[in-house]
């Protein structure tokens, strides 16, 4: 059953995203710091890291079988790593569950924001590409 919540949970139809590197959303940030806490508050209750990042190893190859527009976060493997990363942190660095949520919103945030970056600096070269000609 729990592994049926986790699925459903890391699942979401939304709109379609480019064929590329996903780029997250506040949303996403926000719903991904509320999974890194809910870990967080499943370890403090007694999951081992063995049984909580093998669920999720688990989960994330069964969302795989899903066309990437219909997932929420793992939409690439950089987003799979990343949710990982920071779920792993849980068990290897304790600490209080809003102090995890914390540190993914953080780094969740400051992904868009190189994201937009990258973005940017595109158009830029298409324009001055464009000018060239």
């Amino acid at each position: 059953m729990r592994t049926k919540s986790m699925v459903a949970a890391l699942l979401g139809v939304g709109a379609a995203w480019s064929v590329h590197a996903h780029d997250l959303s506040s949303d996403e940030c926000t719903e991904g710091g509320d999974f890194i806490r809910n870990a967080a508050l499943s370890r403090d209750y007694g999951v081992t890291r063995e049984d909580f990042i093998g669920r999720m190893h688990g989960d994330l190859q069964a969302i795989r079988a899903f066309p990437p527009e219909m997932r929420w976060f793992v939409q690439d493997d950089d987003d799979e790593g990343f949710l990982l990363t920071h779920a792993e942190r849980v068990f290897d660095a304790p600490g209080v569950p809003e102090s995890h949520e914390n540190d993914f919103l953080q780094a969740c945030f400051l992904r868009i924001g190189e994201q937009a970056r990258l973005h940017e600096d595109g158009i830029r070269a298409a324009r001055a590409n464009e000018l060239d000609k």
